[in-house]
């Protein structure tokens, strides 16, 4: 029978027997059981161990009086009960582990049998008691835990007890060396090379060994410990010796020595924490005496006085908020009141790197319980300890709004947990809900003010909550890029969300411009967000619940019709949409070089894709463009688009001041423009000009010959101030785009629109001057494509002007040949036969349009011709008295009725003409042209009764017999 002398609580973690008594270790108290025998009762029977654990006698409570006299010699009613499993004191390794292991301890014999080399000596001074131990190791810390969790762990500590881990490092590097060791744990090599170190290890089939790598100790950042790392069989090794820190009054940093294993587990940061697995003997070892116990009731607390803890390593605060959430451990109260402690959050802040206090939180963050992460760290007012940027003061920080933010967190877990339509669109694996529970870190921030650029002209920084991430927890750039999206983008995504709401809730009511729920809106505002959208409308849901406390579930509601619309249109993965043409083909289609234009046309050849998902033929959509099909979706599209964000652009700042923003002519007095040193300079006013920006004078061609009449008043103000530009350049070459481009755009263009605008007047007169574009004063390189562009323009012009006003078209008529031909071949001397060339040819389609009321000018233009036909300056080529020839006809068709007068002057010309070519080679085309003036001439003067044409011409040939060919 036991007989209870005291009573007292213990944990069961090592029992030691002794004789008659049961000492218990691991608990603060001397006290301890005893076990006697007594005489009037039978012998207790031994009490054998279950499967399921070690039987214990309990006091049955229910059976003893609560005053009974502890003197009594009434025995107590014991019951018989399941215990709790035993305190394991071994660990079950992996075959990779048992590799590793077997592998540490041959290194360990190579190095007690083997002296250490000079280079190898370690700088803190070991022991002399400790020297002479054979080599220990043991695996350590997180390692330990997890085993005991039966969670799989792929990062081993191992503590060396009288060597650092770099000294240990280097002799494990020589013992792989030595020919024929590395086949004995089934490895091949050992890495060269930083680049093969890389690659070495990385899974458990890797043959090859990594380098090693020393992370030297940082004690001004509370860094105390030098490392030396390598990876080796799938496993990340951590080399360290065993360790105790010894603080002097006047240094806050620790002199690290060799410690043994109970001081090395004391200075650790959880008692869960602190056990080892001594590979020498394969047993457990806990030597705060409160591992397992703490595992098992879920307990986070420190092996030492928690204050001193976390004032020696601040980032313990941040480890310990780390387990308890993977572990879904409790922190201890004592723990918790001193990880609050204004002293500590002042040394975190202060001595611990920004990198590692990132690599806490990050950690936290991925694993299984980010919530309670979150939770501990604004319950324990740390929020403006770690977000925050360090470089700024205090007092000249930006106070974040964190009222309320523990709601928002708490529904960002709602929604992250409960598998509905937000969480398995938004944050559909790890990665995406790291990302959530970042950007719900800055929300606090969203009101920062825009940081201002420091220097005029230049970059802005970035936002405040982008630079708070960077800085305060250094997110890496990948992370930073997503939230400075997710700020920049917020605006536009609410917006967006609530115009997509409206348009659900309401389909009847009407909108202005482009519908906001149509697929290629949605479809580019998604590829214009980036691959990140997701995590960026998460940004957005999460401001608006900051902004609107109390409006949860409809905010809510909102954003599930937002997804739940992308989802219908199924443009979820828009970003990943490649789009029918690529750059060149578009820029080989358009017919100009490939440039930066590429990228923003691409997006409207993606629009296009999105509105018409069942268009998957590049082809056709190459033809579309590269044929100007006007009434093609896609060519309209790049119309607009090219008109809207390309061309305009760099036309803006010499847009002509004769028309209106509307396209319309401006009908009040206007001063003319200033001219300054500044308004003459191209490269400011004319990018156009450049190489750079040329290509979009090709853009621009193709623009307009892509219109039709049905879509041009559409983008009539568009395209009207580029054109009016080229006429209004001081450049000829410009002048003849700009002309060329009207003509394109006049064959589009309705009478209605050119009379509603009232533009065909400032057409006229923006031509009309380059009539005058002739040599000696314009060379006649230049002279010449203008003039054959200009011509056709004004013909066009006046046929668009005056479809059916007869009395108004030929008064333009008229202008157009008295001061363009007969201006131009008075001004330009006869050593400019192609000039003259144009001026004919342009004035035989001139008499065509004019027909009888060419009369009018018969006695201006006969001369000329007959002047040119004579060729008395013998600069005559034969393309020009062609063109003379073809002019005098039209002269004679049209002007018929005064033939009978004028007979004589034409013959003249014509038979001085037939005579000077006689004998030459070549001439059956000119000879052709004369002789048809003839017949010409003979039909209109024939039905004249007085007149004997036929008579005439015998008188003629009879006085010059070469005559005959003419007027056969």
């Amino acid at each position: 029978m036991l007989q209870l002398t005291r009573r007292l609580t213990y944990s069961p973690t090592r029992i030691h027997t002794s004789g008659s008594s049961i000492r218990l270790r691991g608990i603060t108290s001397t006290d301890y059981v005893q076990c006697k025998p007594i005489s009037c009762m039978p012998a207790v029977r031994q009490i054998t161990t279950s499967h399921e654990g070690v039987k214990r006698r309990k006091l049955n409570s229910s059976s003893i009086s609560h005053r009974r006299d502890p003197s009594t010699k009434m025995p107590l009613l014991v019951q018989e009960i399941e215990d709790e499993p035993s305190v394991p004191t071994k660990l079950e390794l992996t075959p990779v582990e048992d590799t590793l292991r077997t592998l540490l301890l041959d290194v360990a014999k190579h190095i007690d049998t083997a002296p250490s080399p000079p280079d190898a000596e370690s700088q803190v001074p070991v022991p002399d008691e400790l020297a002479k131990q054979p080599i220990t190791l043991r695996f350590t810390g997180g390692w330990v835990r997890d085993k005991l969790l039966g969670i799989e762990s792929h990062d081993i500590d191992v503590a060396i007890n009288k060597m650092t881990g770099y000294q240990f490092g280097l002799r494990l590097k020589e013992y792989l060396e030595i020919p024929g060791n590395l086949e004995k744990y089934g490895l091949e090599s050992i890495a060269a090379n930083e680049k093969q170190s890389q690659k070495a290890g990385a899974t458990n089939k890797s043959k090859t060994v990594g380098g090693l790598h020393k992370i030297e100790a940082n004690p001004e950042k509370s860094k105390h410990l030098e490392t030396t790392t390598m990876r080796i069989l799938g496993l990340d090794i951590d080399l360290v010796n065993l360790r105790k820190e010894t603080y002097s009054d006047d240094s806050r940093n620790p002199q690290m020595e060799f410690g043994t294993p109970e001081e090395d587990a004391l200075r650790r940061d959880a008692t869960v924490n602190a056990m080892f697995y001594n590979i020498n003997t394969e047993q457990i070892e806990d030597f705060t005496g409160r591992g397992h116990e703490d595992m098992a009731k879920k307990l986070i607390r420190t092996p030492l006085e928690p204050y001193q803890t976390f004032k020696d390593d601040p980032l313990r605060v941040l480890r310990l908020i780390r387990f308890a959430s993977r572990l879904e451990y409790t922190i201890d109260d004592a723990a918790l009141q001193a990880m609050g402690n204004q002293d500590i959050k002042h040394e975190l802040r202060r001595k611990i790197s920004r990198e590692r206090v990132g690599t806490e939180l990050e950690k936290a963050l991925l694993g299984p319980h980010p919530h309670e992460a979150m939770r501990l760290v604004f319950s324990l007012g740390l929020y403006d300890t770690i977000f925050s940027d360090p470089a700024v003061a205090k007092e000249d920080h930006y106070t974040p709004d964190i009222e309320g933010w523990s709601i928002l967190i708490d529904t960002l877990e709602e929604i992250l947990s409960s598998g509905g339509v937000l969480q398995e669109n938004l944050a559909r694996d790890s990665e995406e809900s790291y990302l959530a529970w970042i950007l719900a870190a800055v929300v606090p921030y969203r009101d920062a003010p825009r940081p201002e650029p420091a220097e005029a002209g230049k970059k802005a920084p970035p936002p405040i909550p982008v630079t708070v991430a960077r800085e305060g927890i250094k997110t890496p750039n990948k992370i930073s890029d997503v939230i400075n999206a997710a700020v920049r983008n917020q605006t536009e995504i609410s917006d967006l969300v609530d115009k997509v709401y409206d348009r659900k809730r309401r389909p009847d009511k009407k909108f202005e411009g482009e519908d906001p729920a149509a697929r290629d809106v949605l479809g580019m505002a998604i590829r214009r967000w980036g691959t990140s959208w997701r995590s960026q409308v998460i940004y957005s849901l999460l401001v608006e619940f900051a902004d609107n406390q109390g409006q949860t579930e409809a905010i809510e509601r909102k954003y599930i019709a937002f997804i739940e619309h992308l989802r219908a249109l199924d443009i979820t993965d828009a970003c990943a949409l490649k789009p029918l043409l690529d750059g060149k083909a578009l820029a080989k289609a358009i017919g100009t070089p490939p440039g930066p234009w590429m990228k923003d046309a691409l997006d409207v050849v993606m629009a296009w894709q999105l509105r018409n998902p069942d268009r998957k033929d590049a082809q056709q959509a190459i033809e579309e463009v590269k044929n100007h099909q006007a009434n093609g979706e896609l060519t309209f599209g790049l119309v607009r688009h090219f008109l809207k964000l390309t061309i305009r652009p760099l036309f803006i700042k010499a847009a002509p001041k004769t028309v209106t923003e509307q396209g319309r002519k401006i009908t009040t007095e206007q001063l003319p423009p200033k001219v300054t040193l500044q308004s003459m300079d191209d490269t400011t006013n004319r990018p156009w000009k450049s190489s750079k920006d040329a290509f979009v004078l090709n853009i621009l061609r193709w623009t307009i010959k892509s219109l039709n009449e049905q879509r041009i008043s559409e983008i009539w103000p568009l395209v009207i101030p580029p054109i009016l530009t080229l006429l209004d350049d001081w450049e000829t070459k410009y002048k003849q785009l700009g002309t060329e481009l009207l003509t394109f755009l006049l064959k589009s263009t309705p009478t209605s629109l050119l009379i509603r605008t009232g533009l065909g007047e400032v057409f006229e007169e923006a031509l009309l001057p380059c009539l005058t574009y002739i040599p000696t004063i314009t060379p006649e390189e230049e002279s010449i494509p203008l003039l054959q562009a200009l011509y056709p323009a004004l013909l066009i012009l006046c046929k668009v002007r005056f479809p059916d006003d007869k009395t108004r078209r030929t008064k333009s008529l008229d202008t157009v040949i008295r001061k363009g031909i007969i201006y131009g071949h008075t001004h330009c001397s006869p050593n400019h036969p192609k000039i003259l060339e144009i001026l004919y040819d342009q004035l035989a389609i001139s008499l065509d349009e004019l027909g009888i009321d060419s009369v009018k000018h018969v006695k201006f233009i006969l001369p000329m011709l007959t002047e040119s036909l004579s060729d008395a300056t013998g600069m005559a080529t034969v393309p020009m008295l062609e063109s003379s020839a073809t002019a005098m006809q039209a002269l004679i068709r049209n002007s018929w009725p005064r033939m009978v007068v004028y007979r004589g002057e034409v013959l003249k010309g014509v038979m001085f003409c037939w005579l000077r070519i006689q004998g030459m080679e070549g001439m059956d085309g000119l000879e052709g042209e004369l002789r048809e003036c003839v017949r010409l001439l003979k039909i209109s003067v024939e039905q004249e009764d007085e007149c004997d044409f036929e008579k005439e011409c015998e008188g003629f040939v009879a006085v010059d017999g070469r005559l005959r060919g003419l007027f056969a």
